[in-house]
């Protein structure tokens, strides 16, 4: 398969709703939670587009970059919470071909990730584009869920807090 994206994350709930979110988009994902995994993984799985974050617990997140850049040609997307000028003038230096800052919508994740990888966005689950966002609207039905770090699930699209919400939405969040 050529849409293979590795995700080098080490907050754990970010990277499996990443990899929940890209898989959605019809893209093989793995995950890794810190640099040497990252660069282990690399080697097995032979990603086309590798997303990774600058600070991971072991290792800078352009040290991983360097060493699957040695063995594998990929593109990269740098995701990051520390949005300095050094780090993105750095970031273009290395060829990173997109620096997201945290937190970032899912969705401008996956357009970036298809736009590397040439493939269409597969409109799955409500990640399709805001033309239709009216249909989702009315529908309801269709959204992506997205886990918080209380262990409960919004929808991606409809992320609001429950006090803001009208009584259908609640029954949306819990199910009931």
């Amino acid at each position: 398969m050529l849409n293979k994206v590795l995700v080098v994350e080490d907050e754990q709930l970010l990277a499996q709703n990443l990899q929940d979110y890209l898989q959605a988009q019809g893209l093989e994902v793995r995950v890794a939670h810190n640099g040497a995994e990252g660069i282990g993984e690399a080697e097995k799985f032979d990603p086309n587009v590798m997303v990774f974050d600058y600070r991971l617990p072991d290792i800078e997140g352009f040290e991983v970059l360097d060493a699957v850049r040695q063995n594998r040609k990929c593109h990269f997307v740098l995701i990051t919470g520390h949005p300095t000028a050094e780090v993105c003038e750095r970031a273009r230096q290395m060829g990173v071909s997109h620096i997201l800052f945290k937190p970032f919508p899912l969705a401008e994740l996956a357009r970036a990730v298809c736009d590397l990888l040439g493939v269409e966005r597969e409109p799955k689950a409500g990640v399709s584009s805001s033309e239709g966002f009216v249909e989702r609207r009315q529908s309801r039905t269709e959204s992506f869920p997205l886990q918080l770090y209380d262990g409960s699930w919004v929808l991606a699209d409809r992320r609001r807090n429950s006090a803001s919400m009208a009584p259908d939405d609640e029954q949306l969040l819990t199910g009931e």
